[in-house]
């Protein structure tokens, strides 16, 4: 067909569209038959060389499996269609409008293609959704900010997800790269599901299917498979996902990655989804994943924050913040400590000679090999970071006889220290009812007792 004249009246850059068609429904080969002069001047412009009509779209355009959904359906469905999303790939975003366009060829369908590319994303055109889209994203915003616990809300928008999919599962998966796990932040399932082994889709074993998932996205903002042709696409170019889901009853997926600042947080998908609802379904998920991914990075920061502001830095033990509260809540009843249980003051003998003979690296690597100590002898226990080399222990689980006996094993090895790791010590048992800060001041005259005769009996170590 002849579409000079749909071409040259098109101001925007625009470019017809060939889509083949298969009996089966499904479609082959896509083409871009022609475009007007500002098509023609873009591909010079960005590809430096001159287009050529009826060319495969992948020679000038990102191959991409959701736009190639997009132009089938303008093609052959009639159906007009608008998006606006981000190329990651090139750095740019795209405005698109697709307009399906009379065919004389049965198994060959048409659309014209106009768009627009910015190096940064439009706020305005980014809004420019349908009412019910609107509504969906605006109660999904409204709720990420409300001040309610963080995993009641997230949870809540899983629901709505679910529902505004018509999904059998929806699921928020966080990625640690780092630990190497990934964790579902929150799920939400149909009542009447007829899928099965959903737990499979959080355990330890399922990270390297979830890892795998950005090297499919490729260029793509999101994956989407609801036919047979999909399917066999993902066969071929993720056999472990496609493997992960064999037997599941899964007729199709959704799945957005969840990106903020450039850093991978997870993803959100949907199973069993209604395909009729398609362009919708991506158009929504499109934009609340990103309001989604942000509310996330925030909840990762405070948390933490939250480490840094109750964990001491250095060696990874609580700081003397975190003990001053949780001493308080002991003494004023907040907190219930175990029936019988003991406080021991360690302070590190030798901090000093040693930042000022080796340096404070050194210094840092003592406390560090001190703490690594003192964690192995009173695993399960609450151990503090009092000072610059004073730790403070709250015994948990043990015997007073098996208390008395690890520290003695830890006096002995201070007396036999040669340059290693060497503690004074004070141990305070304390019974039901009495009080925790007079128990503290006990063991703190206690460790300075053990300290003075440690320095009587080795006079050679002092200040070590």
């Amino acid at each position: 067909m002849d579409f000079k004249k749909v071409l040259e009246s098109q101001k925007s850059k625009s470019c017809i569209i060939s889509v083949e068609k298969f009996s089966d429904d499904e479609y082959g080969n896509i083409r871009i038959v022609d475009g007007n002069k500002a098509h023609y001047e873009e591909m010079e412009r960005n590809l430096h060389r001159p287009f050529v009509p009826d060319s495969p779209y992948e020679e000038y355009f990102p191959k991409e499996k959701n736009f190639e959904d997009f132009c089938y359906r303008s093609a052959f469905l009639g159906e007009p269609l608008h998006t606006y999303v981000e190329l990651p790939q090139m750095g740019l975003w795209l405005n698109l409008i697709l307009l399906p366009q009379i065919s004389d060829r049965e198994n060959v369908g048409y659309c014209l293609y106009t768009y627009d590319v910015t190096p940064t994303a439009n706020s305005e055109q980014r809004a420019n959704l349908s009412a019910e889209t609107s509504r969906a994203v605006i109660n999904t915003c409204l709720k990420l900010r409300d001040a309610k616990d963080a995993k009641e809300k997230f949870q809540e928008v899983t629901d709505d997800l679910r529902n505004i999919c018509q999904s059998d599962f929806c699921s928020i998966l966080l990625i640690d790269d780092k630990q190497k796990k990934c964790s579902a932040l929150c799920h939400s399932i149909n009542p009447e599901l007829k899928l099965a082994n959903f737990d499979s889709f959080q355990d330890e074993d399922f990270y390297d299917v979830a890892n795998s998932w950005g090297e499919t996205l490729g260029d793509s903002t999101c994956v989407i498979l609801k036919d047979r042709h999909d399917w066999e696409w993902l066969k071929n170019v993720n056999p472990m996902w496609y493997q992960s889901l064999a037997g599941l009853n899964i007729r199709n997926i959704v799945l957005f990655p969840l990106n903020y600042n450039g850093e991978r947080l997870g993803y959100m998908w949907a199973l069993n989804f209604n395909d009729e609802n398609t362009v919708k379904i991506k158009e929504t998920l499109e934009l609340t994943s990103f309001f989604i991914a942000s509310e996330i990075f925030n909840l990762k920061l405070l948390e933490k924050l939250e480490i840094i502001s109750s964990m001491d830095v250095l060696t990874g033990v609580m700081n003397r913040n975190t003990m001053n509260n949780d001493i308080d809540a002991i003494a004023s009843g907040k907190r219930r400590a175990s029936d019988m249980y003991a406080v021991i003051f360690a302070d590190l003998n030798g901090l000093k000679k040693v930042n000022d003979e080796k340096g404070h690296d050194a210094g840092d690597e003592l406390l560090k090999n001190a703490t690594k100590e003192l964690c192995e002898a009173f695993p399960g226990s609450d151990i503090y970071r009092a000072g610059g080399d004073e730790f403070m222990v709250l015994t948990t689980g043990f015997k007073e006889e098996e208390i008395v006996e690890k520290v003695n094993l830890l006096n002995k090895r201070s007396e036999s220290a040669d340059g290693g790791i060497s503690f004074a010590l004070g141990m305070f048992m304390v019974k039901p009812g009495e009080d925790i800060r007079s128990a503290m001041r006990q063991a703190d005259e206690r460790m300075y007792r053990n300290k003075k005769l440690y320095y009587t009996k080795f006079p050679e170590r002092k200040y070590r």
